[in-house]
């Protein structure tokens, strides 16, 4: 199981990674609302390693057979493996390349706010949730914590779709059946 999770493991990481990496010269001409569908397209178009990687375990390991837990175990750590990649990714990205994306971040939401016609009160609100944001991203650890959360979630859900369309259990030999069938 390790072999085949490694591989569908760092390839969906490497996945995410890349596409981190490829966007990184357009992060100002695709704009925050727009990333979000970007990054979360990236997400799911890695993740899809997940389903390949288990049905390559039941293929290759399984004989053609696997339960829904084997398939949840090797998804998970597929999906694990994928996540811990993209957090170095960002972390990577964050830190050298766009030290200035959390008080940018910032000023996108609080001009929509203004935009959206929001009290003092609201974008005052906003303001102080901008500074806890930028606080908890400029903390390597808490950086860390917090972009795990963004990919893990998808692939869970992608992991449990996967784990229920692969799960095929051994066919009964011909000899149980007659068994089976007499008693």
């Amino acid at each position: 199981m390790k072999k085949t999770v490694l591989i569908f493991g760092l390839i969906s990481g490497a996945v995410a990674a890349a596409m981190m990496f490829a966007t990184l010269p357009f992060v100002d001409r695709i704009g925050f609302d727009k990333g979000v569908l970007v990054g979360y397209t990236t997400i799911i178009l890695s993740f899809l390693l997940v389903f390949f990687g288990i049905r390559s375990y039941r293929e290759n390991i399984g004989g053609g057979t696997i339960t829904f837990g084997r398939a949840f175990a090797v998804g998970i750590l597929i999906t694990l493996i994928s996540c811990v990649c993209y957090v170095v990714a960002w972390e990577i990205l964050y830190y050298n390349f766009m030290p200035d994306f959390a008080d940018k971040y910032a000023a996108h939401v609080l001009e929509k706010a203004k935009a959206a016609g929001a009290t003092a009160e609201v974008i005052q609100a906003q303001m102080d949730e901008m500074k806890k944001m930028k606080r908890i991203l400029d903390n390597p650890l808490s950086n860390a914590a917090v972009t795990f959360l963004e990919p893990f979630p998808v692939g869970l859900l992608i992991t449990l779709i996967s784990a229920l369309i692969l799960r095929k259990r051994k066919k009964p030999s011909s000899s149980e059946s007659a068994v089976n069938a007499v008693a």
